[in-house]
């Protein structure tokens, strides 16, 4: 059985809000170990900021365990693309609640996690419809200064399509393989498997944060961000790394 084929674990991602910016590529370049190239869309990098819920996660010999496959995760990305022509993500950071997501990540995915304190919050704007929500999203990573961020989002519901083939919101959400790379700068893919997100428009996002600066040297200085959506989650199926 192929390694793409081999089921590792299983979770469920929830609440999800994509933001991004557009990144001059060599920026970003820059960042990329030896083995993998920048993927551009509209000949501009694109660097994310994606919080979310993790919910249920568990490997496949063992049922979700109350206290430790329920947490909340923040990853900062860019999106990358190999010499062949695989398409894939590349992780500056993930931020998780979870010191036992983050002790494995870092041990078997090797992925660069971070202990953090997030918060995940709803509620209805005053004066909205009954259809509109905000969402808000905080947090702050443990025992660094000056790397945190405060989320609003404004969505609606009713709205959730799956993102369109060629498009900038297929470009950035439709991604089912990671890159990483151990100690000695070895590469190595990962995939994951879930039904394509159902995303909603965000109508009004407010946004403060230092992460993005403090991972990136020579970032330059970032508004709003350009792209926005929101989903409310997948169900995900995830295979072994392997070498690349």
């Amino acid at each position: 059985m192929a390694a793409n084929d081999r089921t590792a674990g299983f979770q469920r991602w929830s609440c999800l809000s994509f933001l991004h910016w557009r990144i001059p590529s060599d920026v970003l370049q820059q960042q990329l170990p030896g083995g993998l190239l920048v993927d551009t869309f509209d000949e501009s990098a694109w660097l994310g900021l994606v919080p979310f819920s993790m919910e249920r996660v568990r490997p496949w010999w063992s049922p979700a365990v109350p206290g430790i496959s329920w947490f909340l995760e923040t990853n900062v990305r860019t999106y990358v693309k190999t010499q062949d022509g695989r398409r894939g993500v590349w992780f500056f950071s993930l931020d998780a609640t979870s010191r036992v997501a983050v002790a494995i990540a870092r041990s078997f995915w090797n992925l660069p996690y971070f202990t953090a304190a997030l918060q995940l919050r709803e509620s209805q704007p005053a004066g909205a419809a009954d259809a509109e929500r905000c969402v808000f999203y905080d947090g702050r990573r443990l025992g660094v200064a000056g790397v945190d961020y405060d989320l609003t989002v404004r969505v609606a519901r009713g709205s959730a399509v799956a993102a369109r083939q060629g498009s900038l919101d297929h470009f950035l959400v439709e991604r089912y393989t990671l890159f990483c790379s151990d100690r000695r700068g070895r590469l190595y893919s990962g995939q994951v498997h879930h039904e394509p997100y159902r995303i909603q428009r965000v109508q009004e996002v407010r946004v403060r944060e230092s992460m993005l600066g403090a991972l990136i040297p020579d970032l330059p200085a970032l508004g709003a961000p350009e792209h926005v959506v929101f989903s409310e989650g997948v169900d995900v199926r995830i295979s072994p790394i392997q070498p690349l």
